[in-house]
């Protein structure tokens, strides 16, 4: 059918600007191609953007913006935290082929979706886990980068991350609009966990995207003992809210 030959072609483009802007390998256009094919006839996959050219943008093109950080380029072991749909640790997989990259996720049918995503886009160097953050022992101390797309508030990712980094390893958040409070809170709770907040770095990933930042902590000392706390806590109780916060709830 032409119109889907001309849909073809047009994704094909337009991930091909995507390869040539971060010098990805020349099969990596299939690859990441085959990603957004999967997103858009898989009923059971965990998203709401499926349209194959939105899903470049909204998906592929957000998750490469990692790229423009020297830290993750220079990376050999990732986990992708609440990896959802795969994004950004499936992209990132591709991108970087020496590097090992976990993708976490508790949710066992988007665990079933991220073992096709991986097969469909031949990420040979990433892996699903199925289990929460606090419980993934066999990643303590060992990641170089966590990534997390959207997944919680600065502080409550900062939990997550911090028993997973190596020292000297970052954290980076994909986030959307700033929020001076929630900032705020996390830098407390950073500095409990032994991490420093960096300055965020702003990206544009598509044309028309607005205030997309990604957030940035490093790992300076080891994390205290008491950390992980139990699955669960991190939200109930988050790090970093002062008594006054506490009592206006």
């Amino acid at each position: 059918m032409p119109g889907r030959a001309d849909d073809h072609s047009q994704h094909a483009e337009q991930l091909s600007n995507l390869t040539a802007r971060y010098r990805l390998a020349p099969d990596s256009v299939s690859r990441l191609l085959c990603l957004v094919e999967l997103i858009a006839r898989d009923p059971h996959a965990p998203t709401t953007v499926r349209e194959p050219a939105a899903a470049v943008d909204v998906h592929l093109a957000d998750s490469l913006t990692g790229l423009e950080l020297d830290v993750i380029r220079g990376a050999r072991r990732i986990a992708d935290l609440g990896a959802g749909a795969g994004f950004p640790g499936l992209p990132l997989a591709i991108a970087l082929p020496e590097a090992e990259v976990s993708l976490i996720e508790s949710n066992g049918r988007k665990c079933m979706f991220l073992k096709r995503a991986v097969d469909a886009g031949a990420a040979r160097n990433a892996s699903v886990v199925n289990v929460r953050a606090e419980d993934w022992v066999e990643g303590l101390g060992r990641c170089d980068i966590v990534t997390a797309r959207a997944l919680a508030s600065p502080a409550v990712v900062a939990e997550y991350a911090a028993p997973l980094l190596r020292v000297g390893g970052t954290l980076v958040a994909w986030r959307g609009r700033r929020d001076a409070a929630a900032e705020r809170c996390g830098e407390r709770a950073a500095a409990e966990l032994g991490l420093r907040v960096e300055p965020p770095a702003r990206v544009r990933p598509y044309a028309g995207a607005e205030h997309r930042y990604l957030h940035l902590m490093t790992k300076i000392e080891e994390t205290p003992g008491r950390f992980p706390r139990r699955p669960g806590v991190a939200l109930k109780r988050p790090l970093g809210r002062r008594a006054s916060d506490r009592t206006r709830r």
